[in-house]
């Protein structure tokens, strides 16, 4: 078996274990409203997030697609015909991105696997063939979406608890709650759907990149067992369930309740959707986080625990960066053998 294909199957490998990780790092965010306010138990959050992880995933490949071509160009990274390199920055990108992903999860802290997994990448490319590499234009529009995701996922959160708070303010407290309550299980739900549609797309857009790295693929359209694949990883992911990220979200921010959880996934599912139709991968971890963030400053600016809010964000501004570093360091050490 030639060099090319072993690394092939590595990337593979690794992408997959990316998503897996994925699942219960990340997923863990679109449930975690509903199990803090009890809409839901917390197994049955998980299996439900899984097959809604699942049916996204399957469903959705424009992001992908974008993954695949914005941020370096796969034929651009091999030098000659038979040249490794394009599959050994893939492969670093994917191992610096899943050490970066369980660090943050051991310690659980809702980072972003976009941000590390785009940081790894751009590194390992960086590191390879030095800065001109970066398609500018497209990983610009990714950095952009990335940064502005969270902002309006603030707004949306701000507003939609603003309009709640006007709808119903003349309701008993407890019927109130127990009617989002119910509402709750089903936009945790339709989180999780768009979860499935954004973030599995990019270990498929991973996968893709290798193949066509490796010269086992053409054009930029994902194979359907890619699809396949990385919506099952994400979906087993899911399954083993991430009660650290879930304790984090779900109650360091705020204090949520049923109406509380209701506003924030519905701002957060439309800000993750609206990116996947326009192709964009947005981090579904800072969206999600500050579309809490924007409900309880519109219910009390006081009640929302701004230090975990700022640990958050110190996370978030410095995984790219390191998450860069990393990838260079374990693309030289992986260029020693391949």
């Amino acid at each position: 078996m030639n060099t090319i294909i072993i690394l092939t199957i590595l990337v593979v490998i690794f992408a997959l274990t990316f998503d897996f990780i994925n699942g219960f790092h990340d997923t863990a965010n679109a449930i975690a409203t509903s199990v803090s306010t009890r809409a839901l138990p917390p197994r049955t959050a998980i299996i439900m997030a899984a097959t809604m992880n699942f049916i996204g995933a399957i469903t959705f490949v424009g992001v992908a697609k974008a993954l695949t071509k914005d941020i370096v160009d796969p034929f651009s990274l091999n030098a000659f015909e038979g040249d490794t390199t394009g599959s050994v920055v893939i492969l670093a990108a994917l191992i610096s991105a899943i050490i970066w992903n369980l660090l943050t999860w051991y310690f659980g802290i809702p980072s972003s696997s976009s941000h590390t997994l785009i940081g790894s990448i751009a590194g390992a490319a960086i590191a390879s063939a030095g800065f001109n590499v970066l398609n500018y234009g497209g990983f610009t529009k990714i950095i952009m979406a990335l940064v502005l995701s969270p902002l309006l996922a603030i707004c949306a959160g701000f507003i939609m608890m603003t309009l709640f708070k006007l709808w119903f303010k003349n309701l008993n407290l407890y019927r109130t709650n127990k009617g989002f309550r119910t509402m709750q299980i089903f936009t945790a739900a339709i989180q999780s759907f768009t979860h499935g549609t954004n973030d599995a797309q990019k270990a498929m857009g991973i996968m893709t990149m290798a193949l066509i790295a490796g010269g086992l693929h053409t054009g930029d359209e994902i194979p359907f067992w890619v699809r396949a694949a990385a919506a099952t990883a994400m979906g087993l992911g899911t399954s083993i369930g991430g009660y650290k990220i879930i304790k984090t979200v779900g109650g360091k921010i705020m204090k949520i309740r049923p109406v509380n959880g209701v506003a924030a996934d519905l701002a957060s599912a439309t800000v993750i959707f609206g990116a996947t139709l326009i192709h964009l991968p947005v981090s579904t971890t800072h969206v999600i986080s500050s579309s809490i963030m924007g409900v309880g400053s519109a219910q009390r600016v006081r009640g929302v625990n701004w230090g975990m809010a700022r640990k958050i964000v110190t996370t978030w501004v410095i995984t790219m960066p390191i998450s860069a570093v990393m990838a260079s360091v374990i693309y030289f050490i992986l260029s020693l053998f391949f």
